[in-house]
């Protein structure tokens, strides 16, 4: 991998930019985590080739596939929260 640096790069300003157009919320914020990261391991990476840092690439990516398959839409959440009678009643309180 001797362009690492370029790919996480790329991965950073895409995964910042998608923070940018995100609303305000948890979910923007760990966006922004997953952004950081990528710029942490595109600094790891400018300073030598490093096998080292794939791993933590691959977590991060984990990270921000979840963030994508998390429901944002308001009626979603309530739909989830509806499967679990507990947690229902205690948001309609």
């Amino acid at each position: 991998m001797s362009d690492a640096f370029d790919y996480f790069r790329a991965y950073a300003v895409r995964a910042l930019c998608k923070a940018r157009s995100m609303p305000k919320g948890r979910m923007k914020h760990l966006q922004l985590v997953v952004g950081r990261i990528y710029n942490l391991l595109k600094k790891e990476a400018a300073y030598g080739p490093n096998t080292q840092h794939l791993e933590d690439f691959r977590a991060a990516q984990r990270l921000e596939r979840s963030l994508d398959s998390r429901p944002n839409d308001p009626a979603d959440r309530a739909r989830f929260a509806a499967t679990n009678p507990n947690r229902a009643e205690q948001e309609v309180r």
